[in-house]
């Protein structure tokens, strides 16, 4: 037998090692990188490493949701920020390529983006589909608050939010459904018991932390780090929007147990009222909207959606409040041109100006302006007869969304300390006979109006 040549061995020994280690990194690369996202290339002009991580994973989200059909928007806070300040040069060239990675890679732990309800039903594809491309998925549910009512609490789950995670980096998709308020709303983020808490760092979420309440966006297509996005066409609006979304839901809950102890007032005279006085609200939002006046509920406006999420029939009248900081010349000339003629005017712009406007018969409403100072927040009263002057002191408070009588309106999101400084510690039982002067937990004297100055301080008309 001939001898065999020891180098023709070790030359096959390593051509034969050449070729698995070729086999290795091929299927690294395109098996297991495709399946759990461990390895990606880079994106032109890209960082290497993390960032491109982060683009490579939204594109191929992008491309997921793109398979089934599912319309999308970016509402990322931290993108949108970056977008905005090149928002001209991206609506002059929605095509244009970008030279490199500067919005997608930029460093963070998720992209957020947003999904209309009733634009997408079929769930159990998706889920099927992004598994075959390496992604984790989490389904967060609740329940549904636009079932809730007087009649029945319902126990009808579903979907706030997913969450997609691929390699070192997560999409946070946030379902907005349609109010009857004509807006959208998402729901809290809520990890039931046997979920796992570290899935994702859900503390660092931009979304989720409470419920909240936006504008019906008007959406712009645009190429950003060559990825086709809708994002909202002015992002610097849908932020700002954003810092001050808290949405509140009325409490059914508690309002039934109210009405279990005080049944509800269901005469005619009650229905009409109620009836009427939606319809002054309505039109007083629209009015304050349209001048860009921010306002809230206040006073007995406010005790009802808080108490019994309904006006308080007995009550007469819609109370508004509005930050004196807010108050602008065309508030008058717009309720009369609206139909609402001024009733009175008390007070100045300085110091305790307050506004009356009549409405339907004899259904009036209540403008109170509020002034801050270091410790508390206060609006101001006028006898007519006599001049005198009365504060309302209330502790400091930021302003929320909730949904009342079909309109989206602010009430304080402290609301039991407002109530409470209104009404005092009894403000659950109901009260008919209510003396604007003396009756309040929080008013005090604040001296007279100087004589000289009645003309323009005490103004009835």
């Amino acid at each position: 037998m001939q001898k065999i040549n020891r180098n023709v061995v070790l030359a096959l020994l390593s051509l034969t090692s050449l070729v698995f280690l070729l086999f290795q990194l091929c299927y690294y690369k395109f098996y297991l990188s495709q399946k759990n996202g461990a390895a990606f290339s880079k994106v032109r002009g890209s960082q290497s490493g993390q960032d491109s991580t982060r683009w490579h994973v939204v594109r191929k989200f992008l491309g997921l949701i793109s398979s089934h059909n599912i319309p999308v928007y970016l509402i990322d806070p931290l993108i949108l920020g970056l977008v905005d300040k090149d928002i001209e040069q991206l609506r002059s060239s929605p095509d244009g390529p970008s030279p490199e990675c500067k919005y997608f890679c930029a460093p963070r732990d998720f992209t957020t983006f947003a999904l209309l309800d009733k634009t997408w039903k079929h769930e159990v594809g998706l889920f099927r589909t992004a598994e075959k491309m390496g992604f984790q998925w989490l389904k967060i549910i609740s329940k549904d608050p636009r079932l809730d009512g007087m009649d029945d609490l319902s126990g009808m789950e579903i979907p706030l939010h997913y969450i997609f995670k691929l390699a070192s980096h997560a999409i946070h998709l946030v379902v907005f459904y349609e109010r009857s308020g004509n807006f959208l709303w998402h729901g809290p983020l809520r990890l039931k018991q046997h979920m796992d808490r570290k899935f994702v760092p859900f503390r660092k979420l931009h979304f989720g932390r409470y419920p909240g309440a936006y504008e019906k966006p008007e959406l712009l297509l645009v190429s950003i780090d060559d990825l086709k996005v809708q994002i909202p066409k002015n992002p610097s609006s849908f932020l700002e929007e954003m810092s001050h979304s808290r949405f509140l839901e009325c409490r059914y809950r508690e309002a039934r147990a109210f009405f279990q102890l005080y049944p509800d007032d269901a005469s005619l005279d009650a229905v009409e009222f109620r009836k009427k006085a939606k319809s002054l609200l309505h039109l007083a939002a629209l009015t304050l909207n349209n001048l860009g006046v921010k306002f809230w509920l206040s006073s007995g406006t406010c005790l009802g959606w808080y108490r019994q999420c309904n006006i308080i029939p007995h009550s007469k009248d819609v109370d508004l409040g509005i930050f004196i900081r807010d108050y602008k010349a065309d508030i008058i000339p717009a309720f009369q041109k609206a139909g609402l003629p001024l009733k009175h005017k008390f007070g100045k712009v300085e110091d305790s100006l307050e506004l009356s406007f009549q409405g339907e018969d004899d259904v009036k409403l209540d403008i109170f302006f509020f002034y801050e100072e270091d410790d508390h927040i206060w609006n101001g009263g006028t006898q007519a007869k006599s001049g005198k002057k009365f504060k309302y002191l209330f502790p400091k408070f930021t302003l929320c969304w909730t949904e009342f009588v079909e309109l989206k309106v602010h009430v304080p999101c402290e609301t039991l300390q407002y109530v409470e400084a209104n009404y005092g510690p009894e403000w659950k039982v109901p009260v008919k006979t209510w003396d604007w002067k003396s009756s309040p937990s929080n008013v005090q004297d604040n001296g007279v109006w100087p004589v000289d100055e009645w003309d323009d301080v005490i103004q009835i008309y």
